[in-house]
């Protein structure tokens, strides 16, 4: 890569940022993104050399698969070398499974892979995705003593670029429509974009990029609520094939003591189900023994999620159950920050 023209790859995945109006009848369709100069030429004013992908047909947010995260990271791995950054153009309903997903799926990576999409479509009068993707391509080639600035799985909205796996969808009608409620944002964009880079993981020696592509989606996710029943319990763990589950308790990770509750989840774990405890609160971390409530839990061999999102929680279990390895090892990575997608006490 040249210093004063870095190469970006636009990686157009669908979604509402990638709609035009279609003069014949009114409604909006998809848009060539290999003439993506021609809508936003205001890009060329950078003086990058971008080119872009399109998925063919776009796939809408809310029919994202874990075989759309390996499409996607297959496409890094094979123009890696080519290109300084890559910015995803996504969906924004599942643009923060993504984005967890992508982080542990790209292991040792060393730049930026940003993820962002918009609240109204391209050709809308007030959009958004202008200046997102425009920042996003900013932040992607961005460089300080010949190295990426921000070298990790990001995403980009309203001004704010977060952790992949740190973030959360909070809003179907705010511009901001993300947050990350536990980690500091990477960068402020205003006037000037504004890095954090205490907050910015860097490779330390490094290594080529390793691309984890399989999945085991043999996962759910029970989010407690007061009513709760047995019969509700079982029809959930008596599914043969379940391998994980994701816990959402109460507060700082705590759950009914009745031993109905306790004694379905001991002997789930004892079949091999690997039981991470995460919070319902968007803010805070699971503190697995701060009160009895959770200590049984710990004692009938439920692991922490600390401060993880429900996102990443899915995402690293999915990519960790494929991997083929003991109970113990899929345990000791969860309750440990691959990525920086927990705060260790």
């Amino acid at each position: 890569m040249k210093a004063d023209n870095p190469s970006i790859l636009i990686i157009y995945t669908g979604g509402t940022i990638g709609m035009i109006n279609d003069p014949s009848n009114g409604s909006l369709k998809p848009f060539d993104f290999n003439k993506i100069m021609k809508q936003i030429p205001e890009i060329r004013t950078l003086g990058y050399h971008i080119e872009s992908y399109s998925f063919d047909p776009p796939i809408d947010s809310s029919e994202i698969e874990p075989s759309t995260w390996s499409r996607i990271a297959e496409i890094i791995e094979e123009k890696y070398q080519e290109f300084d950054g890559f910015v995803i153009l996504h969906g924004t309903d599942t643009m923060a499974y993504s984005a967890s997903a992508l982080s542990f799926m790209l292991e040792d990576l060393s730049k930026p892979v940003i993820f962002t999409g918009s609240q109204l479509p391209i050709s809308a009068l007030r959009t958004d995705g202008k200046e997102n993707i425009i920042t996003s391509i900013v932040i992607a080639a961005a460089k300080e003593f010949g190295k990426p600035v921000v070298p990790e799985v990001c995403v980009y909205f309203e001004s704010q670029l977060s952790r992949g796996n740190r973030t959360t969808k909070v809003s179907a009608e705010q511009f901001n429509a993300f947050q990350s409620a536990n980690y500091p944002y990477l960068a402020n964009a205003g006037v000037h974009i504004i890095y954090n880079s205490k907050a910015v993981r860097y490779p330390g020696k490094f290594k080529e990029l390793v691309v984890h592509k399989e999945f085991n989606n043999h996962i759910a996710i029970l989010k407690l609520f007061p009513g709760i029943t047995p019969e509700y319990l079982d029809a959930l763990l008596g599914y043969k094939e379940l391998k994980g589950l994701i816990l959402e308790t109460y507060g700082a990770g705590n759950a009914p003591t009745e031993s109905w509750f306790l004694e379905r989840i001991e002997k789930a774990v004892e079949k091999g189900v690997v039981i991470l405890n995460v919070t319902q609160c968007s803010r805070g971390s699971v503190e697995m023994g701060r009160y009895q409530t959770s200590m049984r839990l710990l004692n009938a061999g439920v692991i922490s999620g600390y401060d993880i999102t429900t996102e990443a929680a899915s995402t690293k279990m999915m990519v960790l159950l494929a991997q083929n390895l003991q109970d113990d090892e899929v345990k000791m990575l969860l309750n440990k920050s691959l990525e920086g997608e927990i705060t260790l006490p």
